[in-house]
């Protein structure tokens, strides 16, 4: 993928992470294509290793849950992290 792909999984995961999570959240729409982002990494490690499936294609189902999975697990460290309840 590249950057742009990156940057519109990142945008779309992230803020679906933030409708997922309850509560209100601080951050703006960069801090939120940053999680999701970095929860995209988070969920292709974490599919890699625990199901042998990494990120594919833009296109493919298993890209985008694990993408929206990790940045949900990043919205809950981060949470936990800042004191605050995500």
């Amino acid at each position: 993928m590249g950057i742009l792909a990156w940057l519109i999984l990142g945008l779309i995961a992230g803020a679906i992470a933030k409708l997922i999570m309850p509560g209100r959240s601080s951050f703006g729409w960069i801090a939120t294509i940053c999680l999701g982002i970095v929860g995209a990494l988070v969920g292709g490690f974490l599919g890699g290793l625990l199901f042998n499936v990494g990120l594919g294609d833009l296109g493919d189902f298993r890209t985008w849950a694990l993408a929206v999975l990790g940045s949900v697990i990043c919205l809950v460290v981060y949470g936990m992290v800042t004191g605050r309840k995500a």
